[in-house]
């Protein structure tokens, strides 16, 4: 009750302070149920998603869950990546051939099943993902698909905290490692960059070779200026491969001079 009392020579200060930051409060607010909404959107979007594949697709085929995700995307919104950047990353895996392959971002799996059936038998996909149920799911889409728990290896966390912990998955055989051969971003473009030095600074990337394929999603390239610029900035280890609508592929090696541009 006297906090009532002793609040009322308060009040036309607290009514000017209100009155002054309302529009700033309620822009607050907007932004707040706007995060929300889309968050459960992309909730929807994977359980659709996984329901769809899981229901429609021939069990334990890794093409028919990639034709029956390609059906789901023709009629509902869908986060897996269009059929011109497919088939630009299925070339570049055949091209690479790689044996430890990151991948950032998994969403609902049809990128990570897209990396598993071109790998070698003894192949292995790392993949991080910081949502747990778009990580379940996903794992379950890759099971579906036909691949076993010894091919693959889901990380739920953040990039920047599962970075440092890659060390034991890369050192199979008598500890050594012969580093990422291929890694695929398609999480928060605005960790690209930090993700890049980390693995880097980890020396996770295979010193012989990497390919790092950046993925932009309802972007311009201009949202990678960052990272770009550190890569222009670094030519003894980095060069533009290629550059197409939506994904650029760069390349990493020690002392690089540039002649696989």
């Amino acid at each position: 009750m006297w906090l009532m009392v002793a609040s009322i020579p308060l009040l036309p200060a607290i009514i000017m302070v209100s009155s002054r930051y309302r529009v700033k409060v309620a822009a607050l607010c907007h932004r707040a149920l706007a995060w929300t909404l889309r968050l459960m959107r992309g909730k929807v979007c994977v359980r659709s998603t996984h329901a769809f594949v899981f229901s429609k697709c021939t069990h334990g085929k890794a093409d028919s869950v990639l034709a029956t995700f390609d059906l789901y995307a023709d009629t509902h919104p869908s986060l897996c990546i269009s059929p011109q950047i497919a088939e630009a990353l299925d070339e570049v895996v055949r091209r690479v051939c790689p044996s430890r392959v990151l991948e950032l971002g998994m969403h609902c799996g049809y990128t990570s099943v897209r990396l598993l059936r071109l790998l070698p038998p003894a192949g292995r996909l790392l993949t991080v993902e910081l949502d747990p149920l778009t990580a379940d799911i996903g794992e379950e889409i890759i099971l579906v698909a036909g691949f076993k728990h010894s091919q693959f290896q889901v990380l739920t966390s953040s990039s920047a905290e599962a970075i440092p912990t890659l060390r034991p998955y890369l050192e199979p055989d008598k500890g050594t490692s012969e580093g990422l051969s291929l890694v695929l971003m398609d999480h928060d473009p605005q960790q690209y960059l930090p993700d890049l030095q980390a693995l880097e600074r980890e020396e996770l990337l295979s010193p012989s070779g990497c390919s790092v394929l950046l993925i932009y999603r309802n972007q311009r390239a201009e949202g990678l200026r960052e990272i770009m610029d550190h890569i222009r900035a670094r030519p003894d280890c980095y060069s533009i491969k290629s550059e197409l609508q939506f994904m650029m592929e760069i390349f990493y090696r020690k002392g690089n001079t540039g002649m696989d541009r």
